[in-house]
């Protein structure tokens, strides 16, 4: 019986097999989103198309988290690091990408990259209060959750972080794949997005 949690034979090696394996098979059957994506972006508001942040990760460690442009050019010098409901800065095509989720499908490269996996916490915006200690950093973040089938951007910080380490003591292939399942179903009700 596969063990749980982070020192199983599927964290050490199954999981970045998985990630990478789908991650590519994902590119090769959905490229041509990848191209629409991008052009309604740059017709609506411009280039460039894709948006980069930097976040922190697994072990504290800082990258850049890739994600199509949902806000206007240089957003985060005219505004809050976090959006708000009905946020001015969000541009019309932005707003489709985040009610379907598809200003997050960039994360796919990071995945390749190493940086990230399909299932995980949420990478943190970099801040200098953050405790990087936490057991959550322990994983590598993921493109989903626990925290986001169980409430998504409706969650206090306490309550993602209640399921997000409860992720990092559970986490095996049979939970990750009831998580991506569960993603796809919050994804089409379109439930937490702002």
């Amino acid at each position: 019986m596969m063990k749980t949690g982070e020192n199983s034979f599927y964290v050490r090696y199954g999981k970045n097999i998985f990630d990478r394996f789908f991650a590519f098979l994902f590119l090769l059957l959905f490229w041509w989103l990848y191209l629409l994506c991008a052009l309604l972006v740059c017709c609506d508001s411009g280039f460039p198309a894709v948006y980069t942040q930097a976040r922190m990760g697994k072990g504290g460690k800082t990258f850049s988290i890739y994600k199509f442009r949902s806000m206007v050019k240089n957003a985060d010098r005219i505004g809050p690091a976090y959006t708000t409901q009905g946020d001015t800065r969000i541009t019309r095509i932005g707003r489709v990408l985040r009610k379907t989720s598809l200003d997050e499908l960039p994360q796919i490269f990071n995945i390749l990259k190493g940086d990230m996996s399909f299932v995980g916490f949420r990478p943190d915006v970099v801040r200098e209060e953050d405790d990087y200690s936490q057991e959550k950093y322990l994983m590598k973040p993921g493109i989903t959750g626990l925290a986001q089938v169980n409430g998504r951007s409706n969650l206090t910080e306490k309550e993602k972080l209640y399921w997000e380490n409860l992720y990092t003591s559970k986490v095996s292939f049979l939970t990750d794949v009831k998580i991506i399942a569960k993603t796809l179903a919050v994804v089409l009700k379109k439930q937490g997005t702002n």
